[in-house]
C-alpha cells in the first residue's frame, strides 16, 4: 500500500512538473560565450515563464545582420521569438507584448542601460527606452522606464 501511495505520489509530481514545462514560453537567445550580462538577462526571463534556448554564438554581427536588427539598435545578446527579434536588456513583459504586434519586426533596449534586465548594479537605474521596429522599417516606443 505504501508503495502504491509513493507511485501515485512520484507520478502526479511528474504529471504537474511536465504541465509547468508545458506553459513556459520558448525563446531562442543568442550570445557571445563572454557575456555575463547575457546569462542575467536569461535568468530573469527564465524567472518570469520563459523556456530559453541558449545558443553560443561565434560571430554575433552575423547573427543580427541574418534576423534584420538594425545597427542604431544594437546590444550584446538578440533573442527570437515566434520569428521576430528581441534585442538586448529587454524587459519579460515587453517581451510577452510583442506577440500581439503584427506590425512589430522586433524590439529592442539599444545598448546595455544600468538597471535594464540583466544589468542590475548595485541599484543605480538609468532611464531606458523600449524600442519597436515596424515592418515599414520605422521606430516607435514601445515602453519608457525612467531613471530611478
Amino acid at each position: 500500500m505504501r508503495n502504491t501511495l509513493r507511485l501515485a505520489a512520484l507520478g502526479a509530481l511528474f504529471i504537474s512538473s511536465m504541465a509547468q514545462a508545458a506553459d513556459l514560453i520558448p525563446i531562442d537567445v543568442h550570445r557571445d560565450a563572454n557575456c555575463g550580462c547575457c546569462k542575467s538577462w536569461i535568468s530573469h526571463l527564465e524567472a518570469n515563464g520563459f523556456k530559453v534556448i541558449d545558443h553560443v554564438e561565434p560571430d554575433m554581427s552575423a547573427v543580427k545582420q541574418r534576423l534584420g536588427v538594425a545597427p542604431r539598435l544594437a546590444s550584446c545578446h538578440t533573442g527570437v521569438i515566434n520569428g521576430k527579434f528581441v534585442e538586448g536588456h529587454v524587459p519579460a513583459e515587453q517581451v510577452l507584448a510583442l506577440s500581439k504586434r503584427q506590425d512589430l519586426l522586433g524590439v529592442a533596449v539599444p545598448g546595455m542601460p544600468t538597471g535594464s534586465p540583466g544589468m542590475e548594479m548595485g541599484g543605480q537605474v538609468d532611464a531606458y527606452q523600449v524600442i519597436g521596429l515596424r515592418t515599414n522599417g520605422t521606430d516607435e516606443v514601445i515602453a519608457d522606464y525612467p531613471a530611478r
